[in-house]
């Protein structure tokens, strides 16, 4: 349990129209609580309210609560819950840390300081600050938008805070996954979609996962398949997809993932600024992808 590994699911945020809201979109919570238990009824170890595929940057502090506690009642004792608490700085995070554990989370998924970029020192005491909140921590790497790049061997400092179990690694090195191994004792978790199948052959534990919103079932199957070394079985799932992954890696990774919802039945819906839509060239180029995922899917069924 502690490790936070196994297939969690960032998951998106469905909305629904009210004026009185930001930008005229309230988060619709009945919708979030059913999504939840279904991706958890297909297969996922659990969800991940408040991540960047959640919009938590674009939520006012009651929302933003509100969230983590639908995840954490939706799924109860049928998975784990893991709280983004991404803030600017260390008492910003370890806040939201204390209100993760408040509201019964089963661990937090965190970042390092969001809106500068923070030298080793600062990163240090950032995760230390967030584990006094005496929840399990997964450590987020995602130097492509935080400008802090937490490398092996800065993870291997970090991992010796107390509570620190797992790294979500999304540089999309996937050497890093045998490395960061050699050096602490700490989960290793995919983060980024299109390299999944490559972390896990490598060693990764665990994937936080974007297009699991909209493939749940297959991607609890992929995971199985690949930490039980069925190359070719996963091979052959994981190809059909990928393209359809690569857009967990774009800047138009949480209009892509809604839009993919969509396609197969869910409600994706629309995202809240300073997302806008995708361009006609980016739809008419994601439904492609997508039909070649859904394709496959279906003859495979």
């Amino acid at each position: 349990m502690d490790r936070l590994d196994g297939v969690i699911v960032a998951t998106a945020l469905p909305y629904t129209e009210d004026l009185s809201a930001p930008a005229g979109l309230r988060p619709d919570l009945d919708r979030y609580a059913e999504h939840c238990q279904w991706l958890v009824a297909n297969g996922c170890r659990g969800v991940g309210p408040n991540g960047s595929l959640g919009e938590y940057s674009s939520l006012t502090d009651a929302e933003r609560r509100a969230v983590a506690r639908t995840a954490v009642e939706a799924v109860g004792d049928k998975g784990i819950v893991v709280v983004g608490v991404h803030g600017a700085g260390a008492h910003q995070a370890r806040y939201w840390a204390e209100l993760a554990a408040e509201d019964g989370a089963d661990g937090v998924l965190c970042l390092p300081p969001t809106m500068y970029r923070a030298n080793p020192g600062e990163v240090i005491h950032h995760f230390t600050e967030v584990a006094k909140a005496g929840l399990p921590i997964m450590v987020y790497n995602n130097p492509i938008d935080t400008k802090v790049d937490l490398t092996p061997e800065l993870v291997a400092e970090i991992a010796r805070i107390d509570n620190v179990v797992a790294v979500k690694e999304f540089s999309g090195d996937v050497r890093r996954v045998l490395e960061i191994r050699e050096r602490c004792d700490i989960a290793v978790v995919a983060g980024a979609d299109d390299v999944v199948l490559e972390s896990l052959l490598m060693g990764a534990t665990g994937w936080f996962a974007g297009f699991p919103n909209v493939f749940p079932a297959e991607s609890a199957r992929l995971y199985s398949l690949a930490t039980q070394g069925k190359l070719d079985e996963a091979r052959a799932l994981y190809e059909p997809l990928v393209a359809a992954f690569r857009w967990d890696s774009r800047i138009e990774f949480v209009q892509a993932i809604k839009y993919g919802m969509d396609v197969v039945g869910r409600f994706g819906g629309p995202c809240r600024p300073p997302r806008g839509p995708l361009s006609d060239a980016q739809r008419a180029q994601l439904a492609v992808d997508m039909e070649r995922a859904v394709d496959y899917l279906r003859a495979a069924a």
